[in-house]
């Protein structure tokens, strides 16, 4: 059985990068004495959310890819020997910016990155303003411990990118998070909210037989334009099974660390049970290409 336990870094974040990278430290080591071999951490984690308003000065919190945050993983990766999956605001060229999943191999090595495909444009998630949307396909990435299908947030209402991860051989399905509620949402809508996140991952898992890391932020950050109450992000990151089930969930109101052992030859025998690969009608699905069909 080819099993590997994967660390998930759940963390609330600050407006000082130092305090933020040495807490990320801190965390990715305490897993690491776990065992975790994979540690994946949340979307955009080296900062806050600074999408919540549309602030040119914001892109000064980009970087290129190398560059000092790459150089800080790699040494982290390489230090504890994991696979590290980190999200990073990447500056690739003058006025051309975009949402990065940067990902590391054991010894220090970048195994590949992965660009947001698709970007969000809601009230205090304004990403259009400051993402360019991803060029780089839904392509897995080749680690020493198989290939990781690495997405970004608002990628995992998407089940085509998740299929083509599959389609492509992934082992595992990966979505570094900023997800949370406005304040003024009753708890109802929150509960509605919440239950969609997880059902739409869970199935991704159930529809490719693979396991699914979504890592979430938590904590309330304020909307620096003060026109909304800003958000409070709904934790709960998880690890789901090939059949949807739930191997490990954290709360929606601290910080946490999980370290969760996934059988990764389970996908094999699930897809034997559920042979949805098998049966897909590929003849007739020429028109998911089209935006609506009228």
């Amino acid at each position: 059985m080819r099993k590997i336990k994967i660390g998930l870094i759940q963390q609330a974040n600050s407006n000082d990068l130092r305090i933020n990278l040495e807490k990320l430290n801190r965390n990715i080591a305490a897993v690491s004495a776990y065992g975790a071999e994979l540690v994946v951490l949340q979307e955009l984690h080296n900062t806050l959310y600074f999408c919540q308003t549309e602030d040119t000065t914001n892109f000064d919190l980009a970087e290129p890819i190398p560059g000092p945050s790459t150089g800080f993983y790699s040494e982290i990766a390489r230090q504890f020997h994991i696979v590290l999956v980190t999200s990073l605001f990447e500056k690739r060229a003058p006025g051309l910016y975009h949402n990065t999943a940067v990902v590391f191999d054991k010894d220090g090595s970048i195994a590949g990155k992965y660009r947001k495909m698709h970007i969000p444009d809601d009230p205090a998630y304004y990403e259009k303003f400051y993402f360019t949307p991803g060029d780089l396909g839904f392509k897995p990435i080749q680690t020493s411990i198989g290939k990781l299908g690495v997405q970004v947030c608002w990628d995992q209402w998407y089940p085509e990118g998740a299929r083509l991860m599959a389609l492509q051989g992934a082992d595992i399905l990966i979505y570094p998070t900023a997800i949370g509620w406005e304040s003024s949402d009753t708890d109802d809508e929150k509960a509605r909210q919440l239950g969609a996140w997880m059902i739409s991952q869970r199935g991704h898992a159930v529809a490719n037989g693979l396991p699914v890391v979504a890592v979430n932020r938590i904590g309330h950050e304020l909307d620096p334009s003060g026109q909304t109450r800003g958000i409070q992000f709904w934790g709960n990151s998880f690890v789901a099974g090939p059949q949807g089930e739930i191997l490990a969930q954290a709360g929606s109101l601290k910080e946490e660390n999980l370290v969760v052992e996934v059988d990764l030859e389970r996908s094999e025998n699930v897809r034997r049970w559920w042979p949805f690969l098998r049966d897909r009608r590929i003849d007739e699905f020429q028109e998911l290409t089209r935006r609506f069909i009228d």
